[in-house]
């Protein structure tokens, strides 16, 4: 089992089944973890949070180790997903940023001039050096057999909610800012992006087997926005070579329209929401990717006869798109677990899932 950031290193990741195309379980097993499994409807990740925000116990490293450890605990799930938040290289860097109960991030000030961008503090490494012994920690716990992802929050889903200063339905202040100052926008996101590959490259350092980029927001943009204001950044982000070396999944909501661009960023498993079906997806994703998704998280809220019968649609959808050329299929929600969740249903979803057999499912 590895201990430390040298024992992980990025070209051991290929060890770890649930990383290696060819194999996963055995060649016919399907590979799941779910986006917010650690935290919201836990009872035990409410006892471990009690007295702590969220963005202070992102960086006590013995506390978010536990969180990411008790959804492996529970359900048995094929990866970890490291416990954080988007906007922690933020916090972390000194920006001016709260999550606020029933919001979300909150900014002290939003940034939407050139003087308020190049006054955006840098990220040093003693900074996230509790990230890492976080990572660390969770990687000399975690079973071989089971990977650790690392994620980060993608440049645009960081500048709009620092140009926005928080939550934003229509983004109004992030798509006049690229339109009008376009200058002051792609050094925000110049910025953004390295901030992102510091955070990145410490997780995979201290042993994290793969990344996943969240891209919350960049659905809001048309195909020629994210082109042009977006695609050139992340790109930056995943073409890093100690980026570059693990496995790199890129994720976003309301994306259908942005799967074609998504697939050429340099990733290696494009993220589905649940608005477009998997074996759809394959036909706008290029390249020959892993497709990851695609659930909707509402529906474990759902009768569980129901929530077993979508499932298994979805199991099926993702062998039709092995079928017409995608490398591989990560079962996982549309987006993250909902607060109001019942764990039960989770645990059934890894039942049905893992009972799954397909011809090449990975």
């Amino acid at each position: 089992m590895n201990t430390s950031a040298q024992d992980s290193a990025p070209s051991d990741s290929a060890t770890r089944p649930y990383m290696v195309e060819s194999t996963v379980g055995g060649a016919d097993r399907v590979p799941l973890w779910f986006m917010r499994q650690a935290g919201r409807s836990l009872p035990e990740y409410k006892r471990a949070r009690e007295g702590t925000t969220m963005l202070e116990s992102c960086l006590m490293p013995d506390l978010a180790a536990e969180i990411t450890m008790q959804p492996v605990r529970r359900y048995g799930v094929d990866a970890a997903i490291f416990f954080s938040d988007i906007v922690v290289p933020l916090y972390a860097a000194g920006v001016g940023v709260d999550i606020k109960p029933g919001i979300g991030p909150v900014m002290d000030a939003p940034i939407r001039s050139l003087e308020a961008v190049r006054a955006l503090p840098v990220l040093e490494a003693e900074q996230i050096d509790p990230v890492a012994k976080a990572v660390s920690k969770v990687r000399g716990e975690l079973d071989d057999s089971v990977s650790l992802i690392g994620f980060a929050g993608a440049p645009f889903t960081l500048a709009s909610y620092l140009v926005e200063g928080g939550p934003s339905r229509n983004h109004e202040h992030t798509k006049a800012l690229m339109y009008s100052e376009p200058e002051v926008w792609d050094e925000l996101m110049s910025s953004l992006a390295s901030m992102t590959t510091h955070f990145l490259k410490a997780q995979i350092a201290a042993g994290a087997d793969a990344i996943q980029l969240f891209d919350s927001w960049v659905g809001a943009l048309d195909r020629a926005d994210f082109e042009r204001f977006v695609a050139p950044y992340s790109r930056e982000v995943l073409s890093t070579p100690e980026i570059a070396a693990v496995p790199r999944t890129y994720f976003g909501v309301g994306t259908g329209e942005l799967l074609s661009s998504i697939s050429q960023l340099g990733v290696s498993t494009v993220g589905v929401d649940w608005r477009v079906p998997l074996d759809v997806a394959q036909t706008r994703v290029e390249g020959g990717k892993v497709l990851q998704g695609n659930l909707d998280p509402a529906l474990l809220l759902a009768d569980p006869d129901v929530l077993t019968a979508k499932v298994s649609e979805i199991l099926d959808a993702g062998q039709r798109a092995i079928n017409a050329g995608a490398t591989g299929h990560v079962f996982n929600l549309g987006h993250g677990v909902l607060p109001d969740t019942n764990p039960d249903a989770l645990a059934r979803v890894v039942d049905t899932v893992h009972a799954f057999r397909s011809s090449r499912a990975y």
